[in-house]
Formats: structure tokens, C-alpha cells, sequence
């Protein structure tokens, strides 16, 4: 039998020690895939946001975390490809922006061992990536940039006095966009507005659907639908077509002076809420166990724009007049 000395013994650990202290120190660091929709300032601050919260919890980009990036410029055809692509890196976790995208990762990547934190997906339950707001489902959880749609139409009350029309494009094809209607309508019920809705099938039918609300609307709402948002322009122009305020999701086209005012998620909110939810995923936490994440009223923001309130020919009401929220 061989008889090893205290002192050996104290070597060898020493020695262990040391040997994990630098296979930790020279040990790859984790790969992170982010597969988002498109190049869009609002999708783009929910990448920033992400990567920003998981480096205050310690995960230092190029040291311990290195991120794949891909999109497909708001090509659903493409999404499967891109998914592939991702899943043949071997990531530790996919992070997954907006619906389209989130739906077809769950699908392409079950039974893949590959978790799913999503973000930028209104209503999770509806998209059924998740069964209910209380919990994940299996390998995927996330954030919601759900709006408090009652906020927004308080304001639209304060920023055209006396309007009780409101109207909305949506998109039917879109999960996002059907689940966002009926919030909408309910919302509308609770805050004293009519809620007119108009299907948009493609950016090529903005100006014909919208001007068809003609006389019908008081104020006109663009929400986070992955058709509209990228053609805020052409909605702006069919709004003032037909004399309409337009509030928007994104407060990015009002600072532009394309949009009256927005009352809007600040998605990098939305990608710090995917962060926090993915640094438990990586410490072993079952997404099952994880309920998607809502945004806070303290995550949204309010900004008005005085050139577009003169391109759209409207004055500021009095209601706001004393408002912290103008950009020139």
C-alpha cells in the first residue's frame, strides 16, 4: 500500500486547485446566438439591452460570453434557414426577438437541448410559445413588450380632446398583431374610445386600408407589428392623407418628426428583461419554471414631436402643453 505524507497531500491539492483556477481562466466562454427578425432600431435596442444586462451580471463580452448574431431583413421565408444556421454552432442559448422568429425557433429546436429566452413577442400565451403568463413551457421563456394599452389611450384623450374613435391597422396574418387587437378592444371599452380596426395584409395595401378610415377615426395608432413598424413612413403619409393624429409603439419615427407621439415600450427594457431571465437559464434553471417577463409602466416613455404636430396641422392642447416629453 503506498502511503502518501500530509505534506504530499497538501501538494496535490495545491496543485488541483491551481489546475482549475486556470482551466477556469483559459476556459472558452459561453456562445450566446441571437436570432432577431430584422436590421429596426426597436429590435436592435432589445439586442443591446440583453447583452448590456448580462454583462452587469458578470458575463464581459469576449471573455466570458461571445455572441452570434443573424437576420433574415423581415424575410419569414428565411427564418427556418436562419435558425439552422444558429442551432449547427452549438450555442448554450438562443435568444429570440419578436414572434415570427420565436415561434419558429420552439418548433426547429425541440428536443435540441438548446434553450430559448425570447423577447420583443406581445403575447407569448397567444403565439403559443408559453402555456399561460405564469410559466415557461419546455426549453423556452421570455419577455413580453406588452404596452399598457389603457395608458396610451388616456394620453390620445389628452393629445386630441374630445376624440373617441380610435383606429388601428394590424396585420391578420400575425399572431402579434390579432392578440394586440383584442387588448386593444378591450382597453377601448374601458377608456371611452370606439376601437375601428382595418386589416393589412401587406405594406403595398397601407394607403388604401387606412384612407379607407376616413371620417371614421379620431386618432389613429400604428402598433408593434413587424408589417407596420418598418413602414411607418407610408402609414404616416396615409394619417395625414386623411387628417389623423397617428400615435405610434416606437418613440424612434417621433424623434424622425414621421409620427404626433408615442406612447411606447422602451425596448431595451424589453432586452434587459430577456437578459435576466437567460442568466438563470445559464445558472440551470428550468425555462418550464420561468414565467415570461411583462413590461412595467416604469418601462415605457412618452414623447411628442412639434414637427409633426405641424406637418399633421394640429396645435398643442392644453392637456399637454406642460408635458416633459417634446423633441423638436
Amino acid at each position: 500500500m503506498v502511503q502518501i505524507s500530509r505534506s504530499g497531500i497538501k501538494k496535490a491539492l495545491l496543485a488541483g486547485a491551481m489546475l482549475a483556477a486556470f482551466s477556469a481562466a483559459w476556459a472558452d466562454p459561453i456562445k450566446i446566438a441571437i436570432a432577431n427578425f430584422g436590421d429596426h432600431p426597436q429590435l436592435n435596442e432589445a439586442v443591446e439591452g440583453f447583452k448590456k444586462e448580462l454583462s452587469r451580471e458578470g458575463y464581459v463580452e469576449g471573455k466570458d460570453v461571445v455572441y452570434e448574431l443573424s437576420h433574415t431583413n423581415f424575410d419569414a421565408t428565411l427564418l427556418p434557414q436562419m435558425i439552422a444556421k444558429l442551432q449547427a454552432g452549438k450555442p448554450r442559448l438562443i435568444y429570440t426577438i419578436t414572434t415570427p422568429v420565436s415561434q419558429v425557433a420552439k418548433k426547429a429546436l425541440a428536443g435540441s437541448g438548446i434553450p430559448i429566452v425570447f423577447g420583443v413577442v406581445t403575447d407569448p400565451v397567444a403565439a403559443k410559445l408559453t402555456p399561460s403568463w405564469e410559466k415557461g413551457d419546455n426549453g423556452i421563456t421570455g419577455s413580453s413588450d406588452l404596452q399598457d394599452v389603457g395608458a396610451v389611450m388616456q394620453f390620445a384623450h389628452k393629445l386630441v380632446p374630445g376624440s373617441r374613435n380610435f383606429g388601428m391597422p394590424y396585420n391578420p396574418g400575425e399572431a402579434n398583431d390579432v392578440a394586440l387587437l383584442e387588448m386593444v378592444k378591450k382597453a377601448g371599452a374601458a377608456n371611452d374610445f370606439k376601437v375601428v380596426s382595418v386589416g393589412v395584409d401587406s405594406a403595398n395595401d397601407i394607403q388604401q386600408r387606412i384612407t379607407s378610415l376616413k371620417g371614421k377615426i379620431d386618432v389613429l395608432y400604428n402598433p408593434t407589428s413587424n408589417l407596420l413598424q418598418p413602414a411607418t413612413p407610408a402609414v404616416s403619409a396615409a394619417s395625414r392623407q386623411i387628417g389623423v393624429a397617428l400615435v405610434s409603439a416606437d418613440p424612434d419615427p417621433v424623434r424622425k418628426g414621421l409620427v404626433v407621439a408615442a406612447v411606447a415600450v422602451r425596448y431595451e427594457r424589453v432586452g434587459e428583461n430577456a437578459g435576466r431571465l437567460a442568466v438563470r437559464v445559464l445558472k440551470g434553471e428550468d425555462p418550464r419554471n420561468i414565467a415570461p417577463v411583462k413590461p412595467t409602466l416604469a418601462d415605457h416613455e412618452t414623447v411628442v414631436s412639434r414637427a409633426a404636430l405641424r406637418a399633421f396641422n394640429m396645435k398643442v392642447s392644453p392637456a399637454i402643453a406642460d408635458c416633459k416629453c417634446f423633441v423638436d
